[in-house]
């Protein structure tokens, strides 16, 4: 999983005072579309890329309000936990299907080499709005054809058990919240590349920042999430499927995201890892100041 932007320019991005323009190619939708969107005389391509950057970042914000009464079994129509349509089996592979698609898009999407490859067709200001964009629609179509398995595994009685789990439940939503502004919430959504887009200003890189919880973790949105997932009152079949799967992919996004961090930010990122831990906050092992 992405929690840290890595920034992606081209030498010709026109958001960079006194770059050259991209050359026009002919006979490419894609590079004309392209070459159209990076014209920096051009405020209408500015705005609807910043509209753009909006609609992604709208899309996301509705999928993770969805997602929280999803997995929570709250208010939504369809959760985690709503009536079984298919057989358990059945159920489990769609649901696999489900989730590798979000795997796929969401890892493949979020390396380097992929991003500098994108962004020879679109601006990169639209890089990581569109990577946000269709990360959403992953989880909506998951949300949307969710096969449930409601067989009950644990089940804790209405008392101050059952609040607690749920409470702590909602305190994994928000870690994920407050993280996201530890690092830059705007940057890590999209919105900060194409207001920077809308202004014709260049794009500055959020760089390599220690505040709150990343003093204590090197992945608290992570950690976040996990919490989320796995404090639950009811835990069923398919909420335990769901939760090891994503537990499975967080375990492996962290090993490939620390590859390109490492890559970013050489002996700096390599001091902090020996000192911070992954995940788990471990006592004495914390950045101080």
């Amino acid at each position: 999983m992405s929690t840290r932007t890595i920034s992606v320019t081209r030498p010709e991005d026109p958001s960079v005072p006194g770059a050259a323009s991209p050359p026009r190619r002919g006979g490419c939708p894609l590079h004309a579309m392209r070459d159209a969107l990076a014209e920096p005389s051009a405020p209408l391509a500015r705005i609807g890329i910043f509209l753009y950057g909006l609609l992604a970042y709208a899309a996301f914000f509705g999928t993770i309000l969805y997602a929280i009464g999803f997995v929570g079994n709250w208010i939504v129509p369809k959760s985690i936990d709503s009536a079984a349509t298919q057989a358990p089996l059945t159920a489990l592979t769609i649901n696999a299907l489900l989730l590798s698609l979000f795997v796929v898009q969401h890892t493949i999407m979020a390396r380097p080499v992929f991003k500098r490859w994108f962004v020879r067709f679109v601006p990169a200001s639209m890089e990581r709005s569109t990577f946000v964009l269709l990360a959403s629609g992953c989880l909506m179509l998951l949300f949307w054809q969710w096969q449930p398995v409601p067989d009950v595994i644990w089940s804790v009685p209405a008392g101050s058990l059952h609040v607690a789990l749920s409470v702590l439940s909602l305190a994994g939503w928000a870690t994920v919240l407050l993280s996201s502004f530890m690092v830059s919430h705007f940057d890590l959504f999209g919105l900060r590349q194409v207001w920077f887009r809308l202004r014709n200003r260049p794009y500055q890189p959020v760089g390599f920042r220690l505040r709150g919880l990343y003093r204590f973790v090197r992945h608290p949105l992570m950690l976040g999430f996990l919490i989320a997932f796995w404090a639950t009152p009811t835990m069923t079949v398919g909420h335990l499927f769901f939760a090891i799967m994503t537990t499975a992919y967080i375990a492996l996004g962290v090993a490939m995201e620390e590859r390109d961090l490492v890559r970013e930010f050489g002996e700096k990122y390599l001091s902090y890892r020996r000192q911070v831990p992954a995940i788990v906050p471990m006592p004495g092992r914390r950045i101080k100041g």
